[in-house]
């Protein structure tokens, strides 16, 4: 039986993603009290500068998670460049330069993997444009752990392979424009200090 609130919600993209959460990041209102948790392929090199731009666009606050740090309601975090990110039990971060997954570090996997194990049903995952099969797996251990997951339509996404990697699962609960699934997450929002969410629709 899946619960009727949230705790978390993880986002993986990567190539046209910035397009994606730029959008995402506009439209959701200032007391959206989930906390939004992203792993998106970006250079090795990357400096925070993603952080500055996205923070100058979103009404919520944006920064990189934080080794040990503990995941906070009305806030969006970004996994580090050249970082994997992992949410532990305690519900705090984890950064990790274990080897690339899909070729990637951040790789979505592991975001979204650590953060079934995490959040359980309490957890909606979201997979953007993409041009290779990263987040796959990891929308499969959501699902498997009783999460709602989301994939971009792969008609409105910039590079579909990523959504259709998802979606040829058959673990996508949602098939969901950027503009459809920022409308379905401000339905689900909250106000004040919890984390917990509306009634699913």
């Amino acid at each position: 039986m899946r619960r009727s609130f949230f705790e978390a919600i993880v986002i993986g993209g990567s190539a046209g993603a910035m397009d994606a959460l730029l959008m995402l990041f506009s439209t959701l209102p200032k007391d959206f009290a989930v906390p939004i948790i992203i792993a998106v392929h970006v250079h090795p090199s990357d400096d925070g500068e993603l952080v500055k731009f996205f923070s100058s666009q979103a009404g919520l606050p944006i920064r990189e998670a934080r080794e040990k740090e503990a995941v906070q309601s009305n806030c969006i975090y970004l996994a580090p460049s050249n970082y994997h990110l992992l949410i532990e039990q305690d519900k705090t971060f984890s950064l990790s330069m274990d080897e690339k997954v899909n070729y990637a570090r951040p790789s979505i996997d592991v975001l979204f993997e650590s953060a079934a194990l995490v959040f359980l049903d309490r957890l909606i995952g979201v997979l953007l444009t993409g041009a290779n099969h990263d987040g796959a797996k990891g929308i499969s251990t959501i699902k498997k752990y009783g999460g709602l997951t989301i994939a971009q339509d792969p008609l409105t996404a910039k590079y579909s392979v990523m959504p259709q990697a998802a979606i040829d699962t058959g673990n996508v609960d949602k098939i969901l424009s950027v503009r459809e699934i920022s409308d379905f997450l401000k339905e689900r929002r909250c106000h004040g200090n919890g984390t917990k969410t509306a009634n699913r629709g």
